[in-house]
């Protein structure tokens, strides 16, 4: 057991002053079969701790019915095992670059702008989560022989609100619940975001990418006695997608992280290895200066420019990082652990059965509704999907424009069952006008929920109306499928033959739909999953989901873990949600 403290000027372990450098590792980004060849990728870095948030979301996607909790438990026992620290964050907000910052939409769908504040509604939320979440962390806390050095109060609050009662209420939650280790928070170098975000007696940090010592004076006029920490040092950026691939270059963020150790600072990277946002998991930003911009949906890819790449490989930025870091080393940093097995040969995805959109929404959707007004994605519980929402134009009538009022975020519409186009926020009518009668079908999809600024938590659907002309058109069919309904298998869709190998009966090639297919194994590792001629949707690899596709770039494959795939066969599912072209070539997996 260890007693780690904070003094005026240094962390504290066991008495001697000790300086914490740690990298950001998200367990929930990370496959559970590759967690100690990373954690050991950051010690071969130099590094002594690593940081982790907790998504809410993913471990309570339903009020009361929680999701694999145990994995925050058995990542900081890998962590302890790997001779390293942990810093861990468990929200309730997060932000992340993940689905709605790590609150889930049953919660914010209800609260809207009351969430992170003290309103006793959300308050009762987060003491409930807590109280299942806290007994994984409490009993692997230093001071019980565990790993855990510290835990963040919240997380950035003063870029979005001033409740300072509700920081204290989570503080004293934390404490509640057992948790003995020095709290901290974490903001931007500002002082509208310091005042805003920290709170007396507890350690205060703060996030930046360059200008280490402009960020320290600043925090330094709020807090002139206590040890310094960049919590969150960006050495590279996040993707969106239709935008650039971000990158740093390593020398200069070598620079920027000696300035912050020049400092006398503890730092953290932010990201040491980023990983994946599996599952459909990744969020959405709101564009320009106050966030209130256009929805810049997060890429699938977490390989945020960091020294360890998405496939758990050192770059460039790894090297020039270890160089530094081994400076401030009590001797030889440990060599890296060996690569990964990479996929033994390429290998072609042969599909073999199809079924198209409605379909697979009998078979694994909700109920459908009946409702005046188009019911929105919180609704109707459906957490990362889309849903199906059709509408009559009553007739006769001449044609009109056919627009949608609040979409968030993609819908790819139907007339009479052809295809009408695809509608967004920006673009919210449809090119061709539309003549009554006619049955208006409408899938929604959720390009990820906003995880940063004012915008956070706002619903996703159809949050306004359908409008023909100035006409609402009232009483809405509405039917979700959510993600989640493909964790248990898709023996329920019934399969026709692939669009093209038939004789007609079905769509042509390309058509949307689910499609099932195998794929041949030999050497089995570490793959990425290319979809030549698909439009967008979403991949499985033997019911584990890789995540989000679209040819909107800049993402171009699908990471997919090496202990996901097995020698020989292995089936593959793709829920392609916008019609792809007919000559498209067959999917296939490649080596890293």
């Amino acid at each position: 057991m260890s007693a780690f403290t904070v003094g005026e000027s240094d962390f504290l372990l066991d008495g001697r002053p000790v300086r914490l450098l740690s990298g950001a590792l998200h367990y929930f980004r990370v496959h559970e079969g590759q967690w100690r060849h990373r954690l050991a990728m950051l010690r071969a870095m130099g590094l002594n701790c690593v940081e982790t948030y907790v998504p809410w979301n993913l471990h309570e996607p339903a009020p009361g019915r929680h999701r694999d909790v145990g994995a925050v438990g058995r990542f900081l026992d890998a962590v302890g095992e790997a001779g390293l620290w942990a810093i861990v964050r468990p929200g309730p907000y997060i932000c992340a670059e993940w689905e709605n910052g790590g609150l889930p939409s049953w919660v914010t769908g209800g609260l809207g702008a009351r969430a992170r504040t003290r309103d006793e509604r959300f308050l009762l939320h987060v003491g409930s989560w807590f109280r299942r979440l806290l007994p994984e962390i409490v009993p692997r806390q230093a001071d019980r022989g565990g790993p855990v050095l510290m835990v963040q109060v919240e997380n950035e609050y003063g870029s979005y609100g001033s409740d300072a009662g509700y920081l204290a209420e989570l503080a004293a939650l934390l404490r509640a619940e057992g948790v003995t280790a020095p709290l901290f928070t974490s903001d931007g170098p500002e002082d509208h975001m310091l005042t805003g975000g920290s709170l007396p007696g507890v350690l205060a940090t703060v996030n930046f990418g360059s200008h280490a010592r402009e960020a320290f004076a600043t925090l330094r006029r709020h807090r002139p006695a206590s040890p310094l920490m960049c919590m969150e040092f960006w050495c590279g950026w996040f993707d969106h997608w239709a935008g650039q691939h971000a990158v740093r270059d390593p020398g200069e963020a070598a620079g920027a992280l000696r300035e912050i150790l020049e400092c006398g600072a503890s730092v953290n990277l932010y990201m040491a290895h980023g990983g994946t946002s599996f599952g459909g998991w990744a969020g959405a930003n709101r564009g320009g200066d106050l966030h209130e911009g256009p929805l810049e949906p997060d890429v699938t890819s977490y390989d945020y420019d960091a020294p360890v790449d998405e496939y758990g490989r050192p770059t460039e930025k790894f090297r020039r990082f270890r160089e530094v870091l081994a400076e401030y080393a009590d001797g030889p940093l440990p060599e890296p652990p060996p690569r990964p097995a990479s996929l033994g040969a390429a290998a072609e995805v042969v599909l073999t059965g199809w079924a198209g959109l409605d379909g697979v929404l009998e078979a694994l959707g909700g109920a459908e509704t009946v409702t005046p007004v188009a019911p929105t994605f919180e609704d109707l519980g459906i957490t990362r999907g889309l849903v199906r929402y059709a509408v009559d134009v009553p007739g006769p009538r001449r044609p009109y424009p056919l627009t949608v009022r609040g979409l968030r975020d993609l819908a790819t519409v139907y007339v009479d069952g052809e295809w009408a186009g695809v509608l967004t926020e920006e673009e919210p009518r449809l090119p061709e006008p539309v003549a009554g009668p006619a049955r208006v079908e409408l899938w929604v999809e959720s390009l990820g929920r906003v995880n940063y600024g004012p915008r956070s938590g706002e619903p996703k659907g159809i949050t306004g109306g359908v409008l023909h002309e100035r006409q609402y058109l009232h009483g809405t069919r509405a039917r979700g499928l959510d993600l989640a309904a493909f964790d248990d298998g898709v023996a329920r869709v019934p399969f026709g033959l692939v669009p093209g190998l038939d004789t007609g009966a079905v769509p042509g090639a390309g058509a949307a739909g689910l499609y099932r297919g195998t794929v041949t194994v030999r050497g089995a590792g570490d793959a990425r999953l290319e979809l030549p001629g698909s439009t967008r949707g979403f991949a499985w690899i033997n019911g584990f989901g890789l995540g989000r596709y679209w040819s909107a770039g800049p993402q171009r494959s699908l990471y997919a873990p090496g202990p996901v795939l097995r020698e020989g066969g292995n089936e593959v599912w793709l829920l392609e949600l916008q019609q792809a072209g007919p000559d498209r070539p067959a999917p296939r997996l490649l080596p890293v």
